[in-house]
């Protein structure tokens, strides 16, 4: 009996009738239309088993069907459904597809797959051959992968298969721009669930309280006060092992504890899924089980308000799991969960008055993960993200940041289009940076990859990357040895993605490559050089800073690779990196190794550094003194210690600078020699003038004064002398300077040298402002009007200066008498 015949059996296909089943038909009908839709249910109602089982009986298409699927628990799980519900084992009419691992036949006709899967058929086959039908469930989780699939399907049903069937499924999606993109009905299932209490914490869970222990505490008291199964949700299987423990020995003998997370075996997973057959069950579960998975017999949820999500890393330079809070719109799919077979309670680890602060909807991963992969696959597909219909288009920032790191490893060109290393990266389940690595090490990079892409296993140890390769070699040994403890899970699916990742990798001839060059060659961004002086801190090839503890077993290094952060923009902190001699940079990266030789200034050493150099990216392999660096490279650095250091002009200068604005001012057509001007043509005026002038201290002695005339030319300078003249000329024939940069222009001058005069002094029409000196040299009137000095004041002062000055004459009446700077004569 095929499989249409044996989903004709309605008393089979009935028997456990869900909330889907009301709306299959009408589902039907829009797809044989349309040949797309867009179908709403909430969690539980059945549109992950049922809906691809209905459009394999109505046969709406002679080839296969694939449906989508976030997670390889939710793959493998709807897949084993409805293989039973058909009454055949996994790998028949219904099979699986994910990373590792594949039960399929010629027989199959339900093709469950996760995401990543279908781009990669799409780039090897561009028309989908032998597929009917690409059903996108769980779409509301908006995965990277979901949103290219559905771009690329959509643009493939438009040029090349008008009768590739989509559908997108989604528990809580805001389906109109969905709709709107498929232009597609949209067909809504309402499900069923029973009435949930929901409980809150009295008050906000204290900040140093432990999140594990308060899960325990709640679970424990949700436990005395219900019955049924309970669904605890928690971020991660660190949390999840750690509550178990908690929890072991204090649950009531009857309670199962199970664990429920995407790593586990999936006999484990399919145990915690199951009603338990004596006794109660606890599922201590990710967010996998919001949406993805119906768990039988659950009635009470306990919500700890936190979820893993993709994020790029900067740290890493690879996109990793962070902890979250959990959205609105989440917490509502988990409270439901405790309705599904009857009236239910939600407990939830936060106070009511912390759920206006919770975003109603998690973000797109497109919006905040690595577009590494993205950009590879659409230079892979030959397009912009603007040709593809995404449903949010990446941030223009996040691809080009992409673009560049593709272009680092050699996967695309300088016009961002793939290069023949780029379609070997991509044919990888990898990262495109350990794809490279892999690319050049061959199958011996696989246990540095699978270690580089999963999760520490040593959280509490050096940042030495070698300690990690010795624990996978032995952890029993290595604990024992080295006292550090070891996470055996983690260990465990490093070991086996080593394995898997061994088949994927071709064999190379070239010589087996160090550790350290693997990771240089994953990370030619990380190179890090130690920067002089006491502390851990590194110069990264990339540009960017980073610092480790100083009692690490690396801090003394000079040259690592780092291959993780905290991805602190200013200065990271160093989680995990690996010591690299320079000659194995060369031998790497010799063609990418720059000479140079630099004239720059140094705001640390405040003079100009002249340097010959051997650079790769940001470091210097190779730093000396250029001895002979030419006079006009160090001028034009010296340029950068002006900007640094800031105008210096003596009195001479700013008398000159005063006198140019003053003439201005007055009509003149002088250059503008303020300040932000000649700051601004730095070039133009200084740089002729700064030959030997190399430090700060030079810059002290500088007298920029011939540089500032040489901003005027000769008629400049003789328009300038005749309207404010730079000297005044005294009656004993003296020159002296007059200052302009007072309110008014002032000359100094001994007192006696202006007698015999009858008239102010001017500059042009404007009165000088004279300061009259004693014979010491300090000051005893400032006047503007110095006949009437004389005739008033003067009286006073001579009276009080021949007391002081017998030897200087101080005649009654100055206007008669001779200017002089002498003494009287002696009497014979």
């Amino acid at each position: 009996m095929d499989a249409r015949a044996k989903l004709g059996d309605k008393a089979r296909v009935t028997q456990d009738r869900l909330p889907i089943d009301d709306i299959l038909p009408e589902l039907v009908s829009a797809l044989r239309a349309h040949g797309r839709a867009v179908l709403q249910a909430p969690p539980g109602a059945g549109k992950t088993t049922r809906v691809p089982l209905a459009m394999l009986q109505a046969g709406l298409t002679e080839g296969r069907i694939l449906m989508l699927e976030p997670r390889r628990l939710a793959a493998r799980a709807a897949a084993a459904r409805m293989s039973e519900t058909l009454g055949e084992e996994i790998g028949q009419t219904v099979g699986y597809r994910i990373r590792g691992e594949s039960r399929t036949s010629r027989a199959t006709r339900i093709d469950v797959v996760t995401e990543g899967i279908l781009t990669r058929m799409i780039q090897s086959d561009p028309e989908l051959s032998g597929i009917g039908a690409v059903i996108f469930d769980e779409f509301h989780e908006r995965s990277l992968n979901a949103d290219l699939g559905l771009a690329l399907c959509l643009e493939i049903a438009g040029a090349l298969r008008e009768d590739l069937i989509l559908l997108a499924m989604s528990a809580t999606l805001d389906a109109e721009p969905v709709a709107r993109l498929m232009d597609a009905p949209i067909l809504t299932s309402e499900g069923r669930a029973f009435p949930v209490e929901i409980r809150h914490l009295d008050a906000p869970l204290p900040r140093t309280a432990r999140f594990e222990s308060a899960m325990a505490e709640l679970i424990l008291h949700a436990l005395r006060h219900t019955e049924g199964g309970l669904l605890a949700f928690l971020p991660g299987e660190g949390e999840i092992r750690r509550t178990q423990a908690l929890l072991k020995d204090r649950v009531p003998a009857n309670c199962h504890l199970r664990p429920l997370f995407g790593a586990m075996p999936f006999a484990e997973q399919r145990a915690a899924i199951r009603p338990e057959r004596d006794g109660r069950k606890v599922v201590l579960a990710t967010s996998i089980a919001e949406t993805s998975l119906t768990i039988e017999d659950i009635r009470v949820v306990v919500d700890g308000g936190k979820s893993r999500r993709a994020r790029f890393d900067p740290g890493s330079g690879m996109t990793r799991l962070v902890t979250d809070r959990v959205t609105r719109a989440e917490a509502t799919q988990r409270a439901g969960r405790a309705g599904r077979v009857a009236e239910g309670t939600a407990y939830k680890l936060w106070a009511k008055g912390e759920e206006g602060a919770l975003s109603p909807y998690p973000p797109s991963e497109i919006e905040a993960t690595d577009l590494a992969d993205l950009a590879l696959d659409l230079a892979l597909w030959g397009a912009a993200p603007a040709d593809l219909p995404f449903l949010t288009q990446p941030p223009d920032g996040a691809f080009a940041e992409a673009q560049a790191l593709l272009q680092m490893l050699g996967a695309l060109d300088a016009d961002c289009r793939i290069t023949a290393r780029g379609r070997d990266i991509a044919r990888l389940p990898l990262h495109p940076r350990l794809a490279h690595m892999m690319q050049e090490a061959g199958q011996n990079a696989a246990f540095v990859a699978a270690l580089l892409s999963n999760r520490d296993p040593l959280t509490k140890s050096s940042t030495d990357l070698t300690l990690r390769l010795e624990a996978l070699a032995d952890p029993r040994g290595f604990s024992e040895k080295r006292g550090i403890p070891v996470n055996r899970g983690a260990l465990e699916r490093i070991r086996e993605e080593a394995r898997r990742l061994r088949k994927t990798a071709k064999a190379t001839e070239k010589t087996a490559l160090s550790t350290a060059e693997m990771a240089a060659l994953a990370y030619p961004d990380r190179i890090g050089l130690r920067r002089k002086g006491d502390a851990a801190r590194f110069q990264l090839s990339g540009g960017k800073g980073a610092v480790m503890d100083d009692a690490d077993s690396l801090a003394g290094q000079r040259l690592i690779v780092v291959t993780d952060t905290d991805g602190n923009p200013r200065e990271a902190r160093i989680r995990q990196a690996i010591s690299i001699s320079e000659a194995e940079l060369r031998g790497l990266f010799q063609d990418q190794i720059r000479a140079e030789q630099t004239c720059h200034w140094s705001r640390r050493d405040r003079r100009v550094l002249s340097r010959r150099r051997e650079m790769l990216g940001a470091i210097a392999l190779d730093d000396r003194i250029w001895k002979d660096a030419p006079e006009d490279k160090v001028a034009q650095a010296m340029l950068d210690g002006v900007r640094d250091l800031g105008l210096r002009l003596d009195t001479t200068a700013e008398r000159f600078r005063a006198r140019v604005a003053i003439a201005r001012k007055a009509g003149l057509d002088l250059p503008d020699l303020g300040d932000a001007a000649l700051m601004a043509s730095l070039e133009t005026w200084l740089l002729p003038y700064l030959s030997g002038v190399k430090s700060s201290e030079d810059w002290k002695k500088f007298n920029p004064i011939e540089a500032l005339r040489g901003q005027l030319n000769w008629s400049e300078m003789q328009a300038l002398d005749t309207s404010v003249p730079a000297h005044f000329t005294t009656p004993l024939g003296r020159r002296i300077a007059i200052d302009y940069t007072g309110e008014h222009p002032a000359i100094s001058l001994r007192l006696q040298e202006m007698f015999g005069q009858r008239h102010h002094p001017m500059v042009g029409n404007t009165p000088l402002q004279v300061t009259l000196l004693s014979p010491a040299q300090r000051p005893v009137q400032v006047t503007m009007d110095l006949p009437g000095f004389w005739q008033g004041s003067y009286a006073d002062v001579r009276k009080d200066m021949r007391a002081r000055y017998p030897k200087h004459p101080w005649p009654e009446d100055p206007r008669e008498a001779d200017p002089t700077l002498r003494t009287k004569r002696r009497k014979s």
